[in-house]
């Protein structure tokens, strides 16, 4: 079932999740123990990051080089084929734009189509490329692109012009940034690149994480007026730590209130921080259930029992 099709038919409101695949060399255990302790709360969707591939310069023992070609978290298309054969949920895996070529984001959706999974997020991926497109090859530059070229292939077009090629049938999310993306000079101009996204053929946009409700509800406001229509579901993250307070502005390019910021500072021990972070989501949950939000999406990664503890509160309002 396709993410456009459960928020079309859902009668209540759902919570969806992101998970990140285990490190190389990882064990699945721990991604198994994670999906079994969100199953009982039915999440429609879950999504799977992906990481492009990283270029290593390896010395040798006689004094040169070695370029190796490495990815530090490999296997969402895997796990994506556990989570759809195995706990029969939706799995919808990223495919990016940077460090990968239009013939092998090709190749890569072949296989999901094979799999028979059938959502994908379409998303630029931050940074510059950590390695080299070959000569005669090229990549998509930007999410609304990538878009494109989905698109493209559920109509039946190829990067090499194939007769009778088989269409696929994608559901595509995409991102989008309350806060902007902080590469975007102001949100107007992000806004703009949402609507060419949306103009390309995406169907929904997850948003970033935020901790104040009030930047996404002018930003939904500000989307409507410029013409975008497409399901925006709100990303929330729980706040476990104190070095989050510094880390996730970094990473993520956000800001966190002062009164959250204070009430971690307060907190004296791991469990009462987690603690605040918990309520801090249950008051933001409830908040954007109350105001008519179809669906609230989580960025748990694996770390699943601050997730499962905030989900037995809001039970009573889903």
């Amino acid at each position: 079932m396709k993410v456009i099709e459960h928020l079309q038919s859902a009668t209540n409101p759902q919570v969806s999740v992101e998970i990140i695949p285990p490190k190389r060399g990882g064990s699945i255990k721990e991604f198994h123990e994670a999906i079994e302790s969100i199953r009982p709360f039915n999440p429609p969707f879950i999504n799977v990051t992906s990481h492009a591939a990283d270029v290593v310069w390896e010395e040798r023992a006689d004094g040169t080089f070695h370029k190796r070609t490495r990815r530090k978290s490999p296997g969402t298309f895997g796990l994506c084929a556990v989570i759809k054969y195995k706990y029969n949920i939706e799995p919808v895996p990223h495919i990016l734009c940077a460090g990968f070529t239009r013939e092998e984001t090709e190749d890569a959706l072949i296989e999901l189509n094979y799999l028979g999974i059938e959502n994908v997020l379409a998303i630029r991926g931050d940074g510059k490329p950590k390695r080299e497109i070959a000569p005669g090859r090229t990549s998509n530059a930007f999410a609304s692109e990538l878009v494109q070229q989905v698109v493209n292939m559920n109509k039946g077009t190829y990067q090499e012009q194939l007769m009778d090629a088989a269409k696929t049938d994608f559901c595509v999310g995409v991102s989008a940034y309350p806060e902007k993306h902080f590469e975007s000079p102001n949100l107007m101009f992000d806004l703009e690149i949402l609507k060419k996204k949306q103009d390309a053929g995406a169907q929904y946009a997850v948003t970033q994480m935020f901790y104040d409700n009030q930047k996404y509800f002018d930003f939904c406001d500000r989307a409507r007026k410029m013409g975008i229509t497409i399901p925006l579901i709100p990303g929330l993250k729980i706040l476990t730590s104190k070095q989050q307070l510094t880390s996730i502005p970094r990473s993520f390019h956000i800001d966190i209130p002062y009164e959250l910021t204070q009430s971690v500072m307060a907190a004296e021990t791991p469990a009462e921080i987690a603690q605040v972070g918990i309520e801090w989501s249950y008051r933001q949950a409830v908040d954007l259930l109350e105001k008519g939000a179809p669906i609230l999406h989580f960025y748990i990664m694996q770390r699943t029992r601050p997730f499962v503890r905030l989900m037995e509160m809001l039970q009573k309002h889903l």
